[in-house]
């Protein structure tokens, strides 16, 4: 409602005095009368006032017996105005669409679907590369004109209004929900497999069939049994997913405020069979699908998010009369969904995908189908944009409503589009969406004919039979993780004691830095120790050992060769800021590591104990042969490796070594140290040449961090395990053995000094 302006009133005063002026005859002295007198000259107007009196209390009394009626008519003309058309669609002369576009005898089964509005983006130019998927990028207003990436397939407004679909007449020219079009493109155009996706985020390990089941049937399928949240619970209609895979303060997109605050994990499970998980949710790492509310008040300033989630956490299934929010840049759908891929087109942009997936997620229940969500699949980048609340204000103000709505709606249509029809057209006369997308509903199912899509059959609905009972041997008990919640470290910090802050800003700073860590004593005794030390504040922990203990999570490797085992470990982290390499015999005090450079390489080359420069000649037959090597390697160097290299060894009878107890490399260097690994080859150069070779070679020892040279390094000490040769001032200690538990608890006390936490283990 608008404000109109109002001038200022004059005060009473004012406007008395004005009347004065133009009427002085009626404001004279009253006149000094007796009430007979009064009467006798009033008597007309007391009768005129009572007759108008005794109107207006009749007619008062007849609307109150006999006109409710007429006002129930007048509303009722009124609602009339505004009813919604329910359109009438004859299904069985939806013509074929001919394909005038250059791509008309183009097929392809798998489709990656993006929408662009700018220039390709290093994440687009990855899923082009990802081998047997198709990327189909949308254009809308605001992409430039010529844009163009190799591999991919675009549609540019004009050529998306050339191709004959019903539905780009109902369409924003700005808005994402274009991809619309691009849907009924790649079902044209034989596809089985939609993933949708957006250009921000890069799939991880470039594999999308390592994360999602993306064949359910025939070869190749994965018929498994799935982990799904219970049915126990009538009343619930909704989960957040992100509890399942350890991050228990953070909620997604869509997720109605009021259950922000339910941060309990599942008391059990139950278990469904796999191959009808026709919609697959996906979890994003980095900045996953989060809402303006949680990106707000939860940002650590203008420091991007890097949110990550359990890894190792089972894929999760939702059942009937259970929903979770499904978003548009990290979902597979099957072709048996494809009908649900329909973005809507009436409500706000942020709500738009998350309206599809409830509406979706009903309407999939009737083909017996279901949601199931999946641990990380994709890394999304934060690119600390603004989260305007109102393009959200669809979510906030109705989803709780809506799901209610969903879970009690039922339908006996007798074929799938014509409960699609119907739902649409119920959800706007409830106010969810306008008659826009009821039209846009309409246009979208027929395109879907014409395009040769088949609509699933109809299964009963399970939520329309009496529920089994959960019986003991159905429960299934599966414990989420609880992730450090690294996101709330600035502005809770202060809240919180001086522990719980350091804590969270040591996370923080280590949080996707991977700890690999070679155990030469008895792992069966200190593997699950290590783990808990060093995993509060790592990304993860990956343990080797000369021995493998699959119960343990041990991986064999030999300490000889080490560096040649790091390459299989880089390539299953690869969204990782860099690799930590310790050795058990050596004690790394995290908290004294913050200032120094992630971005550069460590290593301890200005500790003399750790690092030599040897000459070969009159040494052993060992450092000759080592030395033999290296100069085989440096000789196959790329010149900008051999010259790195040379500016420090410019002698072949010089040999630097060293024990490597503890070295970072960051991910910058990772493409590096794999090359030079793979020119050793077969060389069996030992660890303690390798190692300093690689980082000499890959950059000047005056761009190392300095670090680790502050740390106690003796190759013999007097009295090792004590207090008084550990010092919690230093990035470092070594040497330090523990072989048993009491020498753990021993170390845990001793570095409590500045980890005080630490003593909550103990």
């Amino acid at each position: 409602m608008l404000v109109q302006d109002r001038s200022t009133p004059k005060s009473p005063k004012a406007h008395i005095r004005a009347l004065h002026s133009l009427h002085p005859d009626r404001f004279t002295e009253p006149k000094n009368l007796d009430f007979s007198t009064w009467f006798s000259e009033n008597l007309y107007k007391i009768v005129t006032i009572s007759l108008l009196i005794a109107t207006v209390a009749a007619l008062f009394f007849l609307r109150n017996v006999a006109d409710t009626a007429a006002l129930v008519s007048y509303e009722t003309q009124a609602k009339s105005l505004e009813k919604i058309e329910f359109p009438q669609i004859n299904w069985n002369s939806v013509a074929l669409v001919s394909d005038k576009s250059p791509y008309a005898n183009f097929r392809s089964e798998r489709w990656i679907l993006v929408s662009v509005s700018n220039y390709p983006t290093d994440s687009l130019r990855k899923l082009v590369k990802i081998k047997g998927w198709q990327v189909l990028a949308i254009g809308n207003s605001k992409t430039p004109s010529d844009w163009s990436l190799k591999g991919a397939i675009f549609l540019s407004l004009e050529q998306q209004a050339n191709l004959g679909f019903r539905v780009v007449d109902h369409l924003p020219y700005d808005s994402f929900v274009r991809k619309n079009v691009g849907y009924l493109f790649a079902i044209q155009h034989g596809a089985k497999k939609i993933f949708d996706a957006d250009d921000r985020g890069d799939v991880i390990d470039n594999d999308l069939g390592k994360h999602f089941d993306v064949e359910l049937v025939g070869e190749g399928a994965r018929q498994d049994i799935i982990l799904q949240y219970s049915h126990e619970n009538p009343n619930r209609t909704i989960v957040n997913p992100y509890i399942h895979f350890g991050q228990r303060s953070v909620w997604p997109r869509g997720l109605p405020l009021e259950n922000v605050g339910e941060i309990g994990h599942e008391e059990f499970y139950t278990e469904v069979f796999g191959g009808k998980q026709f919609i697959q949710q996906g979890i994003s790492n980095g900045l996953p699908d989060v809402d303006s509310v949680f990106y707000f008040t939860r940002k650590p300033g203008l420091e991007a998010f890097d949110i990550r989630f359990d890894e190792h956490a089972p894929k999760v299934a939702l059942p009937q009369g259970t929903m979770v929010p499904v978003n548009s840049f990290n979902t597979l759908y099957h072709s048996s969904a494809f009908w649900a891929l329909m973005l809507p087109v009436s409500v706000s942009t942020m709500a738009s995908d998350v309206l599809r997936g409830y509406w979706g997620q009903r309407l999939l229940w009737e083909i017996g189908g279901y949601v199931v969500v999946y641990p990380p699949t994709v890394h999304r980048y934060d690119r600390i944009e603004s989260y305007p609340f109102s393009e959200e204000k669809d979510l906030h103000v109705n989803v709780g409503r809506l799901l209610k709505f969903l879970v009690s709606w039922r339908s006996s249509k007798h074929r799938l589009f014509e409960k699609i029809l119907e739902l649409s057209y119920v959800m706007a006369e409830e106010g969810f969406w306008t008659e826009k997308d009821v039209k846009f509903t309409a246009a979208w199912l027929q395109d879907l004919l014409s395009v040769g899509y088949q609509q699933p059959r109809l299964m009963s609905l399970e939520l329309d039979r009496p529920r089994a009972s959960i019986g003991h041997g159905d429960r299934k008990e599966f414990i989420p993780q609880k992730l450090p919640s690294v996101h709330l470290g600035v502005e809770e910090t202060g809240v919180v004691n001086n522990e719980i802050g350091s804590l969270i800003r040591w996370r923080k700073n280590f949080g996707n830095v991977v700890l690999i860590m070679f155990c030469s004593g008895p792992v069966e005794r200190t593997a699950l120790e290590w783990r808990l030390l060093y995993g509060r504040i790592f990304r993860t922990v990956v343990i080797l050992s000369e021995q493998k203990n699959a119960d343990l999570a041990v991986e064999e490797g030999r300490l000889d060769f080490v560096y040649k085992q790091l390459l299989n470990i880089f390539s299953r982290f690869t969204s990782a800021e860099g690799f930590l390499f310790l050795q058990d015999n050596t004690i790394l005090n995290y908290w004294n590591l913050l200032q120094a450079d992630k971005s550069n390489l460590w290593i301890t080359d200005k500790v003399s104990k750790s690092w030599s420069t040897v000459s070969t000649s009159g040494n052993s037959d060992w450092f000759s042969k080592q030395a033999d090597m290296v100069k085989r390697v440096v000789s196959m160097m790329p010149v900008h490796f051999q010259v790195n290299y040379k500016e420090t060894i410019n002698s072949d009878q010089l040999l630097t070594v060293c024990s490597s107890e503890v070295f970072y490399i960051p991910r910058r260097f990772i493409a590096d140290f794999t090359e030079l690994v793979n020119l050793v080859d077969n060389l069996e150069i030992h660890h303690k040449v390798a190692i300093p070779m690689f980082f000499l070679s890959m950059d000047s020892p005056q761009n190392f961090d300095p670090v680790l040279s502050r740390m106690i390094y003796e190759e013999n000490p007097s009295s090792t395990n004590s207090s008084t040769f550990y010092s919690d001032k230093v990035p470092a200690v070594h040497p330090w053995n523990v072989s048993s538990e009491q020498e753990f608890i021993k170390l845990i006390r001793i570095m409590a000094a500045g980890d005080p936490l630490l003593l909550e283990l103990v």
